[in-house]
């Protein structure tokens, strides 16, 4: 899943989410610890925004981010539990 062609972009979301705060400008309203919206992320990536919701559904599905609507808007944060999980089944070999 996170190595298909589009697979680089969806480890790059990862990455970014990892330390907000050094990769986007503050929020005018909020904080980036609340997460990262979709328009934010696609114009970081370079893609159009429905190509990021692609990416960060997927994400999200699979249990590695998480969605929180504030607003009007979807914010986008790492699950950090999830992704240590997900880790240690890969390094004991599934």
């Amino acid at each position: 899943m996170l190595r298909v062609p589009v697979g680089g972009q969806r480890l790059d979301i990862l990455e970014l989410l990892r330390d907000p705060a050094a990769h986007f400008p503050p929020e005018r309203h909020g904080s980036l610890l609340d997460g990262v919206d979709a328009a934010t992320l696609a114009t970081k990536l370079g893609v159009s925004h429905a190509v990021a919701r692609t990416h960060l559904d997927l994400l999200v599905g699979v249990g590695l981010l998480r969605a929180r609507k504030i607003g009007r808007r979807t914010l986008y944060r790492r699950d950090e539990y999830r992704i240590a999980e997900v880790r240690s089944l890969f390094e004991k070999g599934w």
